[in-house]
């Protein structure tokens, strides 16, 4: 069974920077298109990154510029780094795997496996 667990969210101030990764279990990150989503409180999920196997990536608007989605094949890991954080960046980032399909703008995607999460919250 895929097993995504996701380290490295916390608490920062307004133009701070995390750095989250996602071990992957069972599965390999370089042969599979991978990324990441997040849900804020009282909103739905939404897509931020997603890394395909050529390494070209997509990004949702919102964190064009200040987000960057990459991997390292040896470790099988998975790595989201964020920079300028924003307070409405604060929400539960989900490392996920095997995408599907997302909307216009990563507004929502499709992955077929998910981590459990881990909570960035980014305040003013």
């Amino acid at each position: 069974q895929v097993q995504l667990e996701e380290f490295g969210g916390g608490s920062v101030e307004t133009g701070g920077s995390l750095r989250l990764s996602c071990v992957a279990s069972r599965y390999s990150v370089k042969e599979k298109y991978m990324g990441w989503v997040r849900q804020a409180t009282v909103k739905e999920r939404e897509g931020v990154a997603v890394l395909f196997d050529d390494s070209s990536t997509t990004y949702a608007d919102s964190v064009k510029g200040r987000f960057t989605v990459s991997r390292d094949n040896v470790q099988n890991t998975l790595y989201l780094e964020m920079n300028n954080l924003k307070p409405e960046d604060s929400a539960v980032y989900y490392c996920a795997a095997d995408w599907r399909s997302c909307t216009e703008g990563l507004r929502s995607c499709d992955f077929a496996y998910y981590g459990r999460g881990t909570q960035v919250t980014v305040s003013s």
